[in-house]
C-alpha cells in the first residue's frame, strides 16, 4: 500500500509567519479532486471500467468468522454482492432502480425487495469511481473542510453532499491523495446512521487502482466487517439478469 508520511516543518522565528501563512494555502475541490482522478488511473482508465468482479472473504467477529465474498458492478449503476457461509448464500443486489435481498442467514430463503432506506447503501456501493468522480454530473456538491488525522495520517477532508441528501466525508491520503477513509450520514427507518470505511491495499486493475481491502462499520463500534479481496476482474461480461428482481417461474 502507499506510505503515509507525516511532514513537520520547523520554521525560525523571524521568517516563520511568511512560510506558514505558504504552507498553509487551502488546495480547492477541483484541484484534490483532479489528483484524486490522477492517482486512481486517470479519467480514460477510469471510463474505460465498465463492469468489474471482485473474489474475496468476509471476516467478522475479528476474523472468527470468514465467508466468501463475491461483488460484481456494471456501469452505469448496477451491483450484487454475495457472501457464503455453510452451504447458504446471502444475496444483495440494486439493478438501477431497485433494490432487493435474500438473507438466509435469517431465515429468509425468498427474495425481498429493499426500502428505499435500505437501498441507498447499494446505490452508492455500485459506484466503480467512488464518490469524487464525476460529482458534478451526479448531482452532489463538494466542499474542502481542511486536514483532519486519520490514524497518524494528517488527510485532506472532503464533505460530500450527494443529490438524495447523504452526506459522505471523504478522506485523501496527502501523497497518494487515494481515500483511505469515509464516513457516510444518511437517515434509515427514520434514524440518523453513520458508517466508517477504511479503505486500503490499493492495486491496479486494468490501469485502474482499486482499494482490496475494506473495512466498514457503524462508527465507534467496537467491531467492524473487514473484506480482503483475492481477485478482481475488470470488463467482463455480466448479464443483467443477475441484478434484476428473480421473477417466479
Amino acid at each position: 500500500m502507499y506510505s503515509r508520511l507525516i511532514l513537520v516543518s520547523i520554521v525560525s522565528a523571524f521568517a516563520g509567519s511568511v512560510v506558514l501563512a505558504q504552507d498553509k494555502t487551502a488546495p480547492t475541490v477541483n484541484e484534490l479532486v483532479a489528483k484524486n482522478v490522477a492517482a486512481k488511473g486517470g479519467a480514460d482508465a477510469l471510463r474505460a471500467l465498465q463492469s468489474v468482479r471482485f473474489t474475496g472473504k468476509m471476516l467478522l467477529n475479528e476474523g472468527q468468522i470468514q465467508l466468501a465474498y463475491l461483488e460484481t458492478k456494471k456501469r452505469p449503476g448496477e451491483v450484487r454482492s454475495e457472501v457464503t457461509l455453510q452451504g447458504m448464500t446471502a444475496v444483495q443486489a440494486y439493478d438501477g432502480a431497485q433494490g432487493w435481498k435474500i438473507s438466509p442467514f435469517q431465515g429468509r430463503k425468498d427474495p425481498e425487495k429493499m426500502s428505499a432506506d435500505d437501498t441507498k447503501s447499494l446505490m452508492e456501493d455500485a459506484e466503480i469511481d467512488g464518490p469524487l468522480v464525476d460529482w458534478k454530473a451526479k448531482g452532489s456538491s463538494v466542499e474542502y473542510l481542511g486536514t483532519e488525522d486519520v490514524d497518524g495520517t494528517l488527510a485532506h477532508k472532503l464533505k460530500v453532499v450527494r443529490k438524495n441528501g447523504d452526506v459522505v466525508f471523504v478522506y485523501l491520503d496527502p501523497d497518494a491523495f487515494l481515500e483511505i477513509r469515509s464516513v457516510t450520514q444518511r437517515v434509515e427507518q427514520g434514524a440518523q446512521v453513520e458508517v466508517e470505511t477504511d479503505l486500503g491495499d490499493y492495486e491496479k486493475i486494468a490501469g485502474v487502482f482499486l482499494p482490496f481491502s475494506i473495512e466498514a462499520g457503524r462508527k465507534g463500534a467496537p467491531d467492524k466487517q473487514k473484506i480482503v479481496i483475492d481477485k478482481a476482474e475488470p470488463n467482463i461480461t455480466v448479464d443483467d439478469a443477475i441484478f434484476k428482481f428473480p421473477t417466479s417461474k
